[in-house]
Protein backbone atom coordinates (compact mmCIF):
# COMPACT_ATOMS: atom_id res chain seq x y z
CA UNK A 1 0.00 0.00 0.00
CA UNK A 2 2.60 2.27 0.72
CA UNK A 3 4.50 1.80 -2.62
CA UNK A 4 0.73 1.37 -4.55
CA UNK A 5 1.67 -1.77 -6.05
CA UNK A 6 -0.92 -3.69 -5.02
CA UNK A 7 -2.12 -5.35 -8.35
CA UNK A 8 1.00 -4.78 -10.48
CA UNK A 9 2.93 -7.36 -8.67
CA UNK A 10 0.02 -9.61 -7.56
CA UNK A 11 -0.28 -10.80 -3.62
CA UNK A 12 2.49 -13.34 -3.59
CA UNK A 13 5.51 -11.62 -5.21
CA UNK A 14 4.16 -8.33 -2.39
CA UNK A 15 4.39 -11.03 0.50
CA UNK A 16 7.42 -12.37 -0.14
CA UNK A 17 9.30 -9.17 -0.97
CA UNK A 18 8.01 -7.69 2.12
CA UNK A 19 9.21 -10.87 4.29
CA UNK A 20 12.70 -10.75 2.59
CA UNK A 21 12.66 -6.66 3.17
CA UNK A 22 12.17 -7.11 6.97
CA UNK A 23 14.45 -9.65 6.86
CA UNK A 24 17.40 -7.53 5.42
CA UNK A 25 16.71 -4.54 7.09
CA UNK A 26 16.76 -6.17 10.47
CA UNK A 27 20.25 -7.47 9.64
CA UNK A 28 21.65 -4.30 7.91
CA UNK A 29 19.91 -1.98 9.43
CA UNK A 30 19.20 -2.82 13.07
CA UNK A 31 22.98 -2.55 13.97
CA UNK A 32 23.27 1.05 12.41
CA UNK A 33 20.75 2.49 14.38
CA UNK A 34 20.71 0.08 17.76
CA UNK A 35 17.33 -1.29 18.01
CA UNK A 36 17.26 -4.83 17.97
CA UNK A 37 15.02 -7.20 15.61
CA UNK A 38 11.82 -9.05 15.04
CA UNK A 39 13.18 -12.05 16.48
CA UNK A 40 14.59 -10.39 19.74
CA UNK A 41 10.77 -9.11 20.30
CA UNK A 42 8.45 -7.02 19.01
CA UNK A 43 8.55 -2.87 19.51
CA UNK A 44 8.34 0.01 17.80
CA UNK A 45 11.82 0.42 16.65
CA UNK A 46 12.03 -3.25 15.66
CA UNK A 47 8.83 -3.01 13.12
CA UNK A 48 10.26 0.35 11.53
CA UNK A 49 13.36 -1.19 10.93
CA UNK A 50 11.35 -4.07 9.17
CA UNK A 51 9.48 -1.77 7.57
CA UNK A 52 12.00 0.18 6.07
CA UNK A 53 14.00 -3.06 5.03
CA UNK A 54 10.84 -3.91 2.80
CA UNK A 55 10.12 -0.49 1.43
CA UNK A 56 14.02 -0.30 0.01
CA UNK A 57 13.43 -4.01 -1.26
CA UNK A 58 9.93 -3.46 -2.83
CA UNK A 59 11.58 0.05 -4.82
CA UNK A 60 14.64 -2.10 -5.85
CA UNK A 61 11.83 -4.93 -7.30
CA UNK A 62 9.99 -2.47 -9.09
CA UNK A 63 13.27 -0.31 -10.78
CA UNK A 64 13.93 -3.63 -12.15
CA UNK A 65 10.73 -4.67 -13.08
CA UNK A 66 9.16 -1.06 -14.59
CA UNK A 67 12.51 1.23 -15.10
CA UNK A 68 11.58 2.99 -12.18
CA UNK A 69 11.14 3.24 -8.39
CA UNK A 70 7.60 4.72 -8.68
Amino acid sequence: MIMRTDGQQGLLLNIVVGIVGAFLGGWLISPLVGVGTINQGISIGSVVVSLIGAIILLAIVNLFRRGRVR
